[in-house]
């Protein structure tokens, strides 16, 4: 079309109405009522009330096209009055009107430097045409208080930006998170923004949201290495692990009951949740102000990125870790590491697990020095190091360990004890009890699976074999079924479903270990046999979060276990235990306590000549009560009523006794199958 309009013949009987260019940007304009002024032409719209004099100075050529020629423009006024008329007669059907598009504007309060292509905001959003009944009223609430919306805009900005901050700058373990942490410049923000910074609007949002997403997921990742290192000390590992929140949820279900779970649960989805939608809202909203203040945002980020470099090039550092961080990159390139690994050593173990000394050691070559000998495998839940060396457990722990020593004494039995490094740490027992039993290192998920599904040799499958044995396993952990008991070489297992137990749970705990064994001894070890027995025996009751601790009774008065009713009520409750850091090292070190006087008041009670012991912890307990840098060793001792027993592990330097000296030697736990296996007359099988 013609961007020009011609010129009408004007006569002064009846001027006819302005025609408006016919442009691109152009909107109809309706004849203004007298005095309001007319609307400024190529679709620029005005408050309705403006005056004629506020028309931009792009209507002026317009307003000339539509002046014959040789006659001067008419004033404003003369306009108004030439255009009377014509309003009149702009009803007429063959007559098209002209339409003025008035609108409310209320732009929104930006920061300064703010454009509206960035907030997307457009000057109407009313179809052209639609003549409204009356001015539109502001629209939003910061248009009524802008000074507030303003600084409430700048809090949230600086909060988001803070949030980020954290996010990149946040350690993985809870004794690190202290203020020089986060007093550092983390490369992932400098580089984020200047590349935020340089892209077009929409790249601009879609990048915003991905990293924001991203940044989240880490964040999230974070929070499980903060528990995972609490707990098991130790990362999250993004392949194994996931199979151990189905044992988290049964813990929380053991000690907070199905209610408690389930709300658990909902919990920590909607808080992963929650830092998934926050931290893609803080970048995002960084972003944008980035946008509208392009000048001062490439300014800072330059100024951050000489003060990075310079920092990095310097070493400088406040209290430890450097100015110049990059805790994220190198969180990123530990994990695809550590993927890459687990990978990797997957296929490795398999091979490993394939070799075996004994492997292949007739049953009548194995185990012969201890024919004839009840033998009992024990083990103490989180019985550590810390328990006998800490100062807030070793009091109790050690003067029950005495006592304990001399009814052995007395008794007519004697022992030795040293130290294992367990191949777990507070938690994942199983890990622990199938590297000693198996002469391997298995220390995550994956290594588990592998050789339990395979014939490894167990120290208990290797009494099995040797058919002198009955062998027996009593779990009262153990609530559903467990095929492990056939790769351990067990004939039977005792499960906490056969155990035969009416009494109330403790915490996680489904029974007291003097009630454990008492159920022993009247299930097997009370019974004539035709051989004897090898048992391995789980002890529970020392399982976080200890509370309520079982207390000792007679052993005439345990029965089906209904006895502990009052005393489990009469206990304390593990949310006032657990979260307190005094009070949880002294319930820990009381729940060891219990256990071994439930150990060894068992013995001499109920063992005879023949009776050989060997018990252990599974591995130290949780970092809160061990402390962050602790050990993994875990006492070991062997007790016998036979001298002889004792004899054949002479040269292995342990103390005599239950309790460890600390100069007792250290041995990885894998290194005790071999050990003991050769100790008492077993054969390598030849190659």
């Amino acid at each position: 079309m013609d961007r020009t309009t011609p010129e009408p013949d004007v006569t002064p009987e009846a001027p006819p109405a302005d025609t408006p260019d016919d442009t691109q940007h152009s909107t109809p304009l309706e004849e203004a009522a007298p005095g309001k002024g007319i609307a400024a032409e190529h679709g620029v719209s005005t408050a309705a009330g403006d005056t004629a004099e506020e028309a931009t100075s792009e209507d002026a050529p317009a307003a000339e096209k539509n002046t014959p020629s040789g006659e001067a423009p008419a004033t404003e006024e003369s306009a108004a009055s030439e255009k009377a008329p014509a309003a009149e007669e702009s009803t007429a059907a063959e007559e098209a009107p002209a339409v003025v598009e008035i609108t409310a504007v209320a732009a929104d309060p930006v920061v300064e430097g703010s454009t509206a292509s960035d907030e997307g905001d457009s000057a109407s959003d009313r179809p052209a045409g639609e003549t409204p009944d009356e001015p539109v009223a502001p629209r939003k609430w910061r248009d009524r208080h802008a000074v507030a919306a303003r600084n409430v805009g700048w809090t949230v900005t600086g909060l988001s930006l803070l949030l980020v901050c954290f996010a990149l700058l946040m350690p993985t373990s809870a004794p690190k998170f202290t203020p020089g942490v986060f007093l550092r410049i983390p490369v992932e923000a400098v580089l984020g923004a200047a590349v935020l910074i340089g892209l077009p609007r929409r790249p601009r949002i879609v990048v915003a949201i991905l990293s924001g997403a991203i940044l989240g997921l880490l964040t999230v990742l974070n929070l499980l290495d903060v528990g995972f290192n609490m707990f098991l000390g130790r990362g999250f590992n993004v392949v194994l692990d996931w199979v151990l929140f189905d044992d988290a949820e049964s813990y929380l279900k053991d000690t907070m009951g199905n209610g408690g779970a389930i709300g658990a649960v909902i919990a920590v989805v909607a808080l992963i949740l929650i830092v998934l939608v926050v931290m893609t809202l803080a970048v995002l909203r960084v972003s944008n102000v980035m946008a509208r203040n392009r000048d001062a945002a490439s300014r800072a980020t330059l100024v951050f990125g000489i003060a990075w470099v310079t920092c990095a090039a310097l070493g400088l550092q406040l209290s430890g870790p450097g100015i110049a961080a990059r805790t994220t990159v190198a969180r990123v390139e530990d994990r695809v590491n550590r993927v890459q690994a687990t990978l990797k050593d997957e296929a490795a173990f398999a091979k490993e697990a394939k070799k075996d000394a004994f492997g292949g050691t007739p049953g009548d070559q194995l185990l012969t020095d201890l024919r004839g000998k009840d033998v009992m495998i024990a083990f103490i839940e989180s019985y550590g190091r810390s328990a006998i060396e800490d100062e807030a457990t070793a009091a109790g722990v050690d003067a029950t360990l005495d006592a304990k020593n001399e009814a052995l004494t007395k008794a007519g039995y004697s022992a030795k004890s040293g130290w294992l490094t367990s191949a777990t740490y507070g938690g994942s027992s199983w890990l622990g009890h199938s590297t000693f039993l198996s002469g391997l290192w298995i220390n995550n998920q994956n290594r588990y699976r592998t050789v339990t599904a395979g014939e490894h040799l167990t120290l208990t499958g290797a009494f099995q074999r040797t058919g002198a044995w009955r062998t027996v396993g009593v779990m009262p952990g153990v609530q559903k079924n467990w095929p492990e008991g056939k790769f351990y070489g067990l004939d039977n297992v005792y499960d906490s479903r056969e155990l035969g137990y009416e009494g109330p749970k403790f915490s996680w705990s489904t029974m007291p270990d003097q009630y454990a064994l008492s159920a022993f001894e009247r299930l097997e070890h009370g019974k004539k046999r035709d051989k004897p027995l090898m048992s391995e025996i789980i002890l529970t009751s020392s399982h976080q979060p200890w509370a309520p601790i079982p207390k000792m009774i007679p052993w005439d008065q345990v029965g089906d276990g209904s006895v502990y009713e009052g005393i489990e009520k009469a206990g304390k409750d593990p949310a006032d235990v657990f979260y307190d850091s005094k009070k949880v090292k002294e319930e820990y070190g009381k729940s060891i306590q219990y256990s071994v006087n439930s150990l060894i008041d068992y013995v001499v009670k109920y063992g005879s000549k023949n009776t050989v012991l060997v018990f252990l912890g599974d591995h130290q307990p949780l970092a809160s009560v061990s402390g962050s840098n602790a050990s993994r060793d875990v006492p070991v001792s062997i007790v016998a009523h036979d001298k002889s027993v004792l004899d054949k592990i002479d040269d292995w330097g342990w103390t005599d006794g239950i309790k460890p000296d600390k100069s007792a030697p250290v041995w990885r736990m894998d290194a005790f199958r071999d050990r003991f296996l050769t100790a008492y007359g077993s054969t390598p099988a030849k190659r």
